[in-house]
């Protein structure tokens, strides 16, 4: 293997490390790696192309998650050049979502997708999404908008703390 080849690869991996660390201006400290985001990487010569879905239709940090996904791919030594570009032929899943982005939502408060936000029935009060803090099931929905377009806004009944949840898709 020529050392071209073996640097070439070197800096492929530093351009997909760094472009998988650019944190959600939504979900911080959450990554984009975390959350299942990144597509494909390639590089060629001094330019890197990155393929990235949004996590949401109409999600309104997609500008500012490109722009950061591009100047985290050109601080990479070699680069001079990043295209970014939005995969919204693919559809994300909160199964894309891995278990250490899983555990960073909950620990920022966020219950994460899979917190019973399908089996929820509100208007009976039972069965409500697992509370982030303290783990209970007696929450209550208190409204579908939460503070990002993403995310529906509950309370729980046990610990009183109110939080948000990853909507389903």
């Amino acid at each position: 293997m020529s050392s071209d080849v073996v640097n070439e690869t070197a800096i492929l991996e530093e351009v997909r490390a760094a472009v998988a660390g650019v944190e959600d201006p939504e979900m911080q400290p959450i990554t984009v790696g975390e959350l299942g985001m990144l597509v494909e990487v390639s590089v060629d010569g001094p330019t890197a192309v990155v393929d990235i879905m949004p996590t949401f239709t109409g999600c309104p940090a997609t500008a500012y998650i490109g722009a950061d996904v591009e100047q985290a791919a050109v601080a990479v030594e070699g680069i001079d050049r990043a295209v970014v570009r939005w995969r919204r032929d693919l559809s994300w899943g909160p199964e894309r979502i891995t278990e250490a982005g899983r555990i960073k939502l909950a620990e920022t408060g966020i219950a994460p997708p899979g917190s019973g936000q399908t089996q929820q029935n509100s208007l009976l009060g039972i069965g409500g999404v697992r509370c982030p803090y303290c783990g209970s099931r007696n929450t209550r929905a208190d409204s579908p908008f939460g503070s990002a377009p993403c995310r529906s806004t509950h309370s729980c009944r046990d610990c009183k703390t109110p939080f948000d949840a990853i909507k389903p898709i």
